[in-house]
């Protein structure tokens, strides 16, 4: 089971996630289209692809020209029926891919924010028998609408469209769940200057010091959601893996 990594960010690496597809029996190919490692040209000799997160805008192909290539593979991935897997950043450019449109959200999200699991995220393969309420870290400022077609899976108070489902095997998340408890630490602790700068002073120092509080209370939890999902998700690479060879 080979699955390829497309990672955005330097620091938004697939972390905990990357461990718990790794004992899976997944070997994990990471790229950086964005910082001189380069796209595959087709998905030829990957089973599924997991898009990370990064501060990049999914909408601004000037300053991001891999953004078009990206999307134009995950499109073949997706007609493939090769599982696709997108968090945050990842996420919007699912939705984008798929016809969506990706804007500048009314709330700057930042945090182990709640979000529920909506009537058809329970019924979901991915999703189904957990907790209705989940708190998971959140870190951005864009939102996307869903494709035509799609299943909103999860929903917040300040972002309605937190996960969907677009067909049977491309899943797309707005929340950080792969980050482990280092690296969510790292998030908190060592880029507290991008929280005040995007808050001011006094509102930035209150978000992180809430941050703070939300990861002692919820980070476990969280990891365990990223067990689960990321479990079952290499578990539907598996499958559909073997379908292609039957």
């Amino acid at each position: 089971m080979r699955i390829l990594v497309i990672q955005n960010e330097p620091t938004s690496h697939v972390s905990l996630l990357g461990e718990h597809l790794k004992a899976k029996g997944a070997d994990l190919v990471t790229v950086q289209p964005h910082h001189g490692v380069d796209l595959p040209e087709t998905p030829a000799g990957f089973d599924g692809a997991v898009i990370l997160g990064g501060p990049q805008h999914a909408h601004n192909d000037k300053d991001f020209p891999a953004f078009v290539p990206t999307c134009e593979l995950l499109n073949a991935f997706h007609d493939e029926g090769k599982p696709l897997l997108g968090l945050c950043l990842g996420g919007q450019l699912l939705a984008r891919s798929f016809g969506a449109k990706v804007r500048v959200n009314d709330f700057f999200e930042y945090g182990y924010l709640p979000i529920d699991i909506t009537e058809d995220g329970r019924k979901d393969p991915l999703l189904g028998g957990l907790n209705p309420r989940q708190h998971i870290m959140q870190w951005h400022e864009d939102t996307f609408a869903l494709p035509e077609g799609a299943v909103r899976l999860m929903t917040g108070a300040t972002t309605a469209n937190q996960a969907f489902r677009y067909g049977d095997t491309t899943y797309g998340f707005q929340c950080h769940f792969e980050v482990s408890l280092d690296h969510a630490t790292s998030w908190i602790e060592d880029f507290n200057h991008v929280i005040i700068g995007k808050l001011g002073e006094e509102e930035g120092r209150k978000a992180i010091d809430r941050a703070r509080g939300e990861f002692k209370q919820h980070a476990r939890d969280a990891n365990e959601f990223c067990r689960v999902v990321g479990g079952r998700w290499a578990e539907l690479v598996k499958a559909q893996r073997q379908a292609r060879a039957a």
